[in-house]
């Protein structure tokens, strides 16, 4: 398995013979150089959405079109694209699992907001979301955009994930200090990945605070475009 972040909340996850880019924002990305927009998204087999804000979907139909890669997330924004974009999709809702040749993907619930641009000003389409991904023997629990929610004590006992890809930014999200407490209260994590922290200086810049809070799990602060192999 291997997690390659692609800046904010965006990651190339290889896993189970799959390539999923996870909320794919690349032009205008602060922290994915142009010339690396290529080796993040070439041999994609799917897109996962957790929700519809820009910072995550920016590039979404344009990869979709391009790559001719089915676009996976929750069934109201699916919809959406399928009608108006004419793209493919699978489109499932909260509590529901997915079988990406191999790779189960289930969705979970997320507590923050979606919105999605249109010619008439901001649509509100679906709900936001975070999934477990399980293959390869391992269970990731991306949280998507989200505070802390009693809800993952439930997500804990049913799926048992072992890799945390978690926001921890603050402002728009839960922070450092939010997202240990998370992984510590309801959690039994292994790895720990933080995400949606450093592209605006409004976000939090380091995630010492999140190891440290978190004593015998390893926290890996990822660098853009580098593999994290697990």
């Amino acid at each position: 398995m291997r997690i390659i972040w692609l800046g904010h909340s965006s990651f190339r996850i290889e896993i189970g013979g799959q390539v999923i880019l996870l909320d794919p924002w690349l032009n205008g990305n602060p922290m994915l150089a142009e010339d690396q927009h290529d080796a993040a998204s070439t041999g994609a087999t799917h897109i996962l959405v957790t929700h519809a804000h820009f910072d995550h979907v920016a590039d979404v139909l344009p990869l979709a079109k391009r790559l001719g890669v089915p676009v996976v997330g929750q069934y109201d924004l699916m919809s959406f694209w399928a009608e108006k974009e004419g793209i493919e999709t699978t489109g499932f809702n909260k509590g529901g699992t997915v079988d990406l040749g191999g790779v189960k993907v289930t969705m979970v619930h997320a507590t923050h907001s979606t919105s999605i641009a249109t010619p008439d000003g901001p649509q509100v389409t679906g709900s936001e979301c975070g999934y477990m991904i399980a293959g390869e023997g391992r269970v990731i629990y991306v949280s998507g955009d989200t505070d802390v929610m009693a809800d993952m004590g439930v997500f804990n006992d049913l799926h048992h994930p072992d890799i945390g890809i978690l926001c921890a930014g603050g402002y728009f999200t839960m922070d450092m200090a939010r997202a240990a407490y998370a992984a510590r209260t309801f959690f039994d994590f292994k790895v720990v990945i933080p995400c949606h922290y450093r592209t605006f200086p409004v976000m939090e810049q380091s995630a010492a605070a999140l190891a440290e809070a978190l004593p015998g799990v390893e926290v890996i602060e990822p660098e853009v475009m580098a593999a994290i192999e697990l």
